[in-house]
């Protein structure tokens, strides 16, 4: 081959590699895993204690707002772990939400 020919080829196989890393992310599938997600929930870090409105429970637990409405509920946790645990069962237990009020998100457009 001539120098000239080399320098062609070499050119050539350079710019095929290089679109081909300039394409790549095109054909890769995208992975939409919040899409697929039934709630948009924040989850407070820690632990605080839960107050119902009516004052009839006041609990340690974890405090949730859904992003979706602005409604903010408490889960008990029965202690100071972050997650549900009665030690008297041998069965995990089920923390049900305590509706503690709402967030007015809409007013923050006004």
């Amino acid at each position: 081959m001539k120098p000239n020919t080399l320098v062609r080829v070499l050119l050539l196989i350079i710019a095929v590699l290089l679109g081909a890393l300039v394409l790549r992310p095109l054909a890769q599938q995208k992975a939409h895993a919040q899409a697929l997600q039934k709630y948009d929930l924040y989850i407070e870090p820690g632990i605080t204690m839960v107050r119902s409105p009516d004052a009839t429970l006041q609990v340690q637990g974890k405090v949730v707002v859904d992003l979706r409405n602005g409604k903010v509920w408490g889960f008990p946790t029965l202690g100071t772990q972050p997650y549900p645990m009665d030690a008297t069962k041998s069965a995990p237990p089920v923390s049900h939400p305590i509706y503690l009020g709402q967030f007015d998100f809409a007013a923050m457009n006004r």
